[in-house]
């Protein structure tokens, strides 16, 4: 059997990110039952929050997610919820990578993880997609839009996932949280982030306290977390399933949507801004809504500002807490402090979504 390709973002495991690999390959021996061993280890070079590594042994390939090293908010790297929701998804048609075990002993590798498949297929990094057809821009991006349509009409309650998180005041929590995350990491003064936060507590949809509107949210739906086939425009796999629980469906498709408001020209997360989407292929943001909008028969998608700001306030959080753990020497990836310095941007462009500015 030939071995797949190792994906072009695997790395030599980082020195920050070095465990013990003799007691994980002693583990895996006795709790997977598809190891065999002796294995090796890289590192991919992508993922801010949770480190994650190919693990190889002869012809066979798994992927392994674990905390990283440090002191941690309680609230984050929860890689054990993203082992629920995968092991919850198996099974529905849904695309997950299949799960294996979960190990909540840090003595292990220094931090609890678990172990899933390695999914063969294509991650875009880039919405611009470049070097494909317009045809094939289209029909990635009406598959992306689809999948999300899919994940949020999954019934939850079936899945037993009732207690996953709760069913009300949604994104008064999440606002709450976040809030609460960037100033706990805040390392400098962005005055947009004040008024920000302060727009969306006094703006939040009268539904949310009712629970209205609540399916699974993935939490960081976006592009780069689909695996697509690797010759067709077909979702395989979605991944990094750590900010996911119970909440409100359009914020999936808010956080989806913020490329369209992001430059083309930012180092490491470009963006649509500016670009010909029609002569690219590319959906606009109002056809990529009103796709979501058909396939989960509503009428229309109301307060939709408000959810893509919402979601550049959770990136602004978001980085500004990879900007904290760089300056701790705690986050997974060298760029961290470029992704930190990022949390400004992500604060400006979402007042400016308010239409307050």
């Amino acid at each position: 059997m030939t071995q797949p390709s190792l994906p072009p973002d695997t790395v030599p495991v980082r020195e920050a990110q070095k465990f013990d690999e003799t007691a994980l390959e002693k583990y895996l021996k006795l709790h997977l039952a598809e190891f065999k061993g002796p294995l090796s280890v890289l590192q991919f070079e992508g993922g801010q929050s949770n480190p994650t590594f190919i693990i190889e042994y002869e012809t066979n390939r798994f992927v392994l997610r674990k905390k990283p090293p440090g002191q941690l908010l309680a609230s984050a790297h929860q890689i054990e919820r993203e082992y629920e929701i995968l092991k919850a998804l198996s099974g529905t048609g849904f695309p997950v990578p299949e799960v294996f075990l979960l190990c909540e002993d840090p003595n292990i590798i220094g931090t609890n993880f678990y172990v899933m498949s390695c999914v063969d297929g294509r991650i875009f990094r880039d919405p611009k997609l470049q070097g494909m057809t317009a045809t094939d821009r289209r029909q990635i991006y009406e598959a992306a839009c689809s999948t999300a349509a899919q994940l949020h009409q999954i019934d939850w309650q079936k899945l037993g996932l009732g207690n996953f998180g709760r069913t009300e005041s949604y994104l008064t929590r999440q606002i709450s949280r976040w809030t609460k995350a960037y100033q706990s990491t805040e390392t400098i003064d962005i005055p947009s982030m004040g008024k920000l936060t302060e727009w969306l507590s006094a703006n939040i949809p009268d539904s949310d306290s009712r629970g209205l509107e609540i399916s699974i949210a993935h939490g960081d739906f976006r592009l780069e977390n689909l695996i697509f086939h690797k010759t067709e425009p077909k979702v395989v796999a979605v991944i990094d399933w750590e900010l996911s629980t119970l909440g409100h469906p359009l914020a999936d498709l808010g956080y989806c949507c913020v490329p369209y408001h992001l430059p083309s020209s930012i180092e490491g997360l470009p963006g649509l801004a500016g670009l010909n989407l029609s002569q690219l292929g590319i959906p606009s943001e109002k056809a990529f809504v009103e796709q979501y909008a058909r396939l989960t028969n509503r009428e229309s998608i109301e307060n939709f500002n408000f959810f893509v700001a919402f979601a550049m306030f959770r990136l602004a959080a978001i980085t500004q807490g990879v900007k904290h753990r760089a300056s701790q020497g705690n986050a997974s990836s060298e760029r961290a402090e470029k992704v930190g310095a990022l949390a400004r941007l992500f604060a400006d462009t979402g007042w400016k979504i308010t239409g307050e500015s």
